[in-house]
């Protein structure tokens, strides 16, 4: 296998982990589309034995993931959720999870609606200020789950600062780092222990795929989740596998376009009239903008505003008055997307709980695609003039 430890992420995105195959010197890796692998004899067989615990196509994927996170295990599966619910499976009943307090509505409900029956216990706080983490640990503390860039607010944690707060402390950091892809961040590289993606965003890249990972790089922890990712079979096909693998080749191109494009949005919507606020940590007003400089290598395509007077029925009518930004949950794809968190991604998050971390009724999310930036201002220009 070609060694892709000193090369950069462009050249790891295309090579890491893949080889021609070879039985044919197909350069693409193939669809290995089988349940199950023939044996010369009873464990005698070529690395594979049944498609949930081990796949051709997938571990090509797994292997890459691994590669362009600076990991060194990388596993995948049904969807992101999928991922978290295998993460949250190394732990035990009493043990104690500390999570910021603005995150997917997805994550929150799993979580809360999920897992607390199970025994843990969750604590959720705003963890861009560290002094709220340390008052939150306990004995029981085995997990800090972060979220960053966070979803919607795009408030950002400082990673490494937390994996310092609680080194030596027997306490796992596990990062989503979903909204950044690991073009723009590593987490691993900052002291995070596993990092979470729901590739079906930016990795995948082309709304054609669901799919989860998990990137580490301790022997122990990943011996604990290949055994729950075969024991609980929550597993992607070759198919999707392959699929990814192709929207990875384009990964470092479409996230420069998704970067600049996001750029001029966000100082369009910064000028507008009508629009209040913008979440974007590119701001140098961005209450965490010194953060993300440091530990990320761009800002993004991901913007949240919210419009003057905070009136839901003003937000309703930029949401089915865009064309080009298609009214969708979801994000990351080539096309863009505008959503509305409140009723759509964080409908799972009682109203009080959602307001007290700014996702108000009229809070408006984006989700800046690849397309001429021109066209995408000339199209929110309209559907802001309500």
């Amino acid at each position: 296998m070609k060694n892709t430890d000193n090369l950069q992420f462009e050249t790891k995105a295309l090579h890491a982990g893949l080889e021609p195959d070879p039985s044919t010197g197909a350069i693409m890796t193939p669809i290995f589309q089988t349940s199950t692998y023939v044996q010369a004899a009873p464990g005698d067989h070529k690395g594979f034995e049944y498609s949930r615990t081990g796949n051709p196509t997938r571990q090509a994927l797994e292997n890459n993931l691994a590669a362009l996170e600076n990991g060194k295990y990388g596993l995948c599966f049904g969807s992101g959720l999928a991922a978290i619910d295998t993460l949250l499976k190394t732990l035990s009943p009493g043990d104690e999870i500390i999570s910021t307090n603005d995150l997917y509505g997805g994550s929150y409900r799993l979580f809360t609606k999920v897992f607390e029956k199970f025994g843990l216990k969750f604590t959720f706080v705003d963890l861009t200020d560290l002094a709220n983490l340390s008052s939150a640990i306990t004995e029981k503390t085995k997990m800090v789950w972060v979220e960053t860039p966070t979803n919607p607010m795009m408030n950002i944690i400082d990673i490494k600062s937390v994996a310092d707060a609680i080194k030596g402390k027997n306490i796992l950091l596990a990062v989503d780092n979903t909204f950044a892809s690991p073009y723009l961040q590593t987490p691993l590289d900052l002291g995070a222990d596993v990092v979470m993606h729901s590739i079906t965003k930016y990795i995948g890249g082309h709304s054609d795929v669901v799919m989860g990972a998990l990137v580490c790089k301790n022997d122990a922890l990943a011996e604990q989740l290949y055994f729950f990712q075969n024991s609980c079979g929550a597993v992607p096909g070759p198919m999707d596998s392959f699929l990814v693998l192709r929207g990875i080749k384009t990964m470092h191109v479409r996230m420069q376009r998704h970067c600049e494009n996001g750029r001029q949005i966000a100082h369009f919507l910064k000028d507008h009239a009508k629009v209040e606020k913008v979440y974007w940590p590119g701001f140098e007003n961005h209450p965490n903008h010194n953060v993300a400089l440091s530990q990320m290598r761009d800002f993004g395509g991901m913007i949240s505003f919210s419009l003057v007077g905070n009136r839901k029925e003003d937000a309703l009518k930029v949401l089915s008055g865009t064309k080009l930004f298609s009214l969708a949950e979801s994000l990351g794809g080539v096309e863009s997307l505008i959503g509305h968190p409140a009723s759509m991604t964080h409908a799972s998050i009682p109203k009080e709980e959602r307001e007290k971390s700014g996702v108000v009724d009229s809070l408006i999310r984006l989700s800046v695609g690849i397309e001429h930036i021109n066209d995408l201002i000339q199209d929110l220009e309209k559907a802001l003039n309500y």
